[in-house]
Parts: structure tokens; C-alpha cells; sequence
């Protein structure tokens, strides 16, 4: 049981159902991430946890009350959107109170409330200014501010940061996430953006077309992914994705594919499964993390399977701290993260360390995962 609980829950438009059976219990405390691509049904879950969508059968309970028909201004959550939707003719310090001032708190409260809040959000300056006079960031912060102020069970967050440039979203996240660590609250997020979900998460929900394919902590969800979608998905650069056909040795399995030029080469497993042992002399898809395929100085000294390939650099792209270097394996065009001032040229042939520890293995038909 948890704080939280989204039990069995769907959603259908008529016959059209958008949402399939979600099961979702969040701790109290917890940094939820719903993760996905456009119309996965993210957004769609967090308005029917928020009470602004019907939820067409299951539950959903907030501290084990069902939440199923209690009206948005019943269910002790506040959320905070994209638009950030402050009332322009409203000062900021009005814009924060007025959810209070609706459910006649008493004016010292709510000033002390107001200025608890400012102070922590560092708006304190802003409190006479109007929306209008307000940058992005600053406006998300009045957004935040006014959700804050009510001290709610959930906090809901619907793509927060969107409206934001890159470097605004950097630094919004790093408060959201300090925010958090803070006050310990209860949030669901929701965003399109695997980074800020791997950032600022306890826990992620990797959806796709109505589905929640995996849930887990960041750590899980990049090392072991559910099946490819999770895989190609999350990580940037994505998750490389080999062919390759299983040989297995006596203990011994490896991963044989081919090089750029069509040589064999043979990748031994760290502790394979009997369940990829079964795959003998069949096709699989072998993953391989970009920071996984790297150059020999820069591999993990402390893995025991370290694999060593030697092949032809197509694309090298500085990235400062970085080098992101493509070559071919297996017929597909592969991202290798190198070290910064790695020897690599285009049309070099290099020798690429892969980490086998770290290497995940894929059923090409059923996409799911297999080591």
C-alpha cells in the first residue's frame, strides 16, 4: 500500500482505450517520473490522478481514500503546468495566495505562508510585480510558489519546464530536485525528457502508447531496460543495438558478429543466463551502452570482461568533456563515448574497448530483454 496508489486503472475515449491497466504505487516522499514520446498517455494519467479526466475503471487513492468522482478542489493535490496559468492582472504575492484566500485562510496565514515560500523560492523581490513583468523562469517559480503555499498531499508537475531554454531547464531542474530533497514531498512529474527524467526521479514510469513498459529506479531503468523501446529510449546517446547470433562453449557464451570490414569477432558474456543459453545458434539483439564502447585508457578498470575490437572510425564529434566516436558493428552505425583528448581520427582504424559486463541482450522478435 502506498501513498499513492493507481490501482488497475484505464481510461477510454468510446471504444478507444488510451490507457491500459496502470499499476503504480508511490511512497511517500517519492519523486515519480512518467516518462514517454507524445501521446503515450502520461499527461492523460496525471490529469485523472488530479481529478481534471474521469478514470474509466480501477482506482486511484490518495493516503488509501479512493479518489474515483471526488472533484479536483477535494483531493489535497496541486499542480503545477506548463503555461504556468497565473492570472495576469494579479501581483505575484496574489497570485501565490489566492488558492488560500478561495478557502478562507485567514489573511496572517496566508502572509506567513506566502513569505515562508518566497523565501525559499528566492522570489521575495518579486512579490508587487505582475506576471507580465516576470521572466520564464521566474514566472515558474511564482508557478511552483502558488503549489507550494497549500502544503498538499501530491505535488503534480505537467511538462514544468517545456517553456524554458536549455540552460533556464538546467538550472530549474537542479531546484526542483533540491526542492524536493528539502521538503520531502510526494511528486508526480511529467515529461517528454529522459534527461530530466534520469535527474531528478526516485522512481521513473517508462510509457509508450498507453502502456507502462517499465518501472524502476534511474539506475535500473538505464542498466537493465525492460525491452528495446526502454533501451533505445532512454540514454543519450541511445543504447546501441547489435546483431549478433549466440555460441555457446562449454560455461562459456558469446555474442558473435561481424566487424566493418565483415571479419567475425566473438564477445564473451559476463555471467550469462540459462535463459540466454537457450538461445543457441539464434539471432538476438546485443546492447551495448555509447560510455560502454570506449577507447582502451578510458574502459572501466575495475570490469573483469572487457572486450577489444579493432575497427575503422567513421565520425568523430568533440563534445568538450567527451569524444563521441561512430563506427560499424554488426551492420549498424554504433556511438562509442570516448575521453576527451582520445588518439581517433575518421577513416582511423582504432582500437574500441567494449564492457561486456554492462552489455544487455535483447529478443529481436518479442523485444524483450533477455540478460
Amino acid at each position: 500500500m502506498g501513498f499513492l496508489d493507481i490501482d488497475n486503472a484505464t481510461k477510454s475515449y468510446g471504444s478507444v482505450e488510451v490507457l491500459h491497466k496502470v499499476d503504480i504505487s508511490v511512497q511517500e516522499g517519492e519523486f515519480l517520473v512518467l516518462v514517454g514520446p507524445s501521446g503515450c498517455g502520461k499527461s492523460t494519467l496525471l490529469n485523472m490522478i488530479a481529478g481534471l479526466e474521469d478514470i474509466t475503471s480501477g482506482e486511484i487513492r490518495i493516503k488509501d481514500a479512493v479518489m474515483n468522482g471526488v472533484h479536483p478542489s477535494n483531493r489535497n493535490i496541486a499542480m503545477v503546468f506548463q503555461s504556468y496559468a497565473l492570472y495576469p492582472n494579479m501581483t505575484v504575492g496574489q497570485n501565490i495566495t489566492f488558492g488560500l484566500e478561495m478557502h478562507g485562510v485567514p489573511k496572517p496565514e496566508r502572509d506567513k505562508a506566502m513569505a515562508d515560500v518566497a523565501k525559499l523560492l528566492q522570489i521575495e523581490l518579486l512579490l508587487e510585480r505582475k506576471p507580465g513583468q516576470l521572466s520564464g523562469g521566474q514566472r515558474q517559480r511564482v508557478a511552483m510558489g502558488r503549489a507550494l503555499v497549500r502544503n498538499p498531499d501530491v505535488f503534480l508537475f505537467d511538462e514544468p519546464l517545456s517553456n524554458l531554454d536549455a540552460k533556464l531547464r538546467v538550472d530549474m531542474r537542479t531546484e526542483i530536485k533540491k526542492l524536493h530533497q528539502n521538503l520531502g514531498t510526494t511528486i508526480v512529474y511529467v515529461t517528454h525528457d529522459q534527461i530530466e527524467a534520469m535527474t531528478l526521479s526516485t522512481r521513473i514510469a517508462v510509457m509508450n502508447g498507453g502502456y507502462v513498459q517499465q518501472l524502476g529506479t534511474p539506475k535500473e531503468i538505464y542498466d537493465t531496460p525492460a525491452n528495446l523501446f526502454v533501451a533505445t529510449f532512454m540514454g543519450s546517446p541511445s543504447m546501441n543495438l547489435i546483431d549478433a547470433n549466440v555460441r555457446v562453449d562449454g560455461n562459456a557464451v558469446y555474442a558473435d558478429t561481424h566487424d566493418d570490414k565483415g571479419g567475425e569477432i566473438s564477445l564473451a558474456f559476463f555471467e550469462p543466463s540459462a535463459g540466454l543459453k537457450s538461445y543457441e545458434g539464434q539471432a538476438v539483439t546485443l546492447g551495448i551502452r555509447p560510455e560502454s564502447l570506449t577507447d582502451v585508457e578510458g574502459a572501466d578498470q575495475r570490469s573483469t570482461h572487457v572486450e577489444q575490437v579493432k575497427n575503422t572510425v567513421t565520425v568523430t564529434e568533440p563534445a568538450g568533456s567527451d569524444t563521441f566516436v561512430t563506427t560499424t558493428i554488426g551492420g549498424a552505425e554504433c556511438v562509442g563515448r570516448m575521453r576527451a583528448d582520445a588518439d581517433v581520427a575518421a577513416g582511423r582504424e582504432t582500437t574500441f574497448a567494449i564492457n561486456m559486463e554492462k552489455a544487455v541482450v535483447f529478443d529481436p522478435k518479442t523485444e524483450a530483454r533477455i540478460l
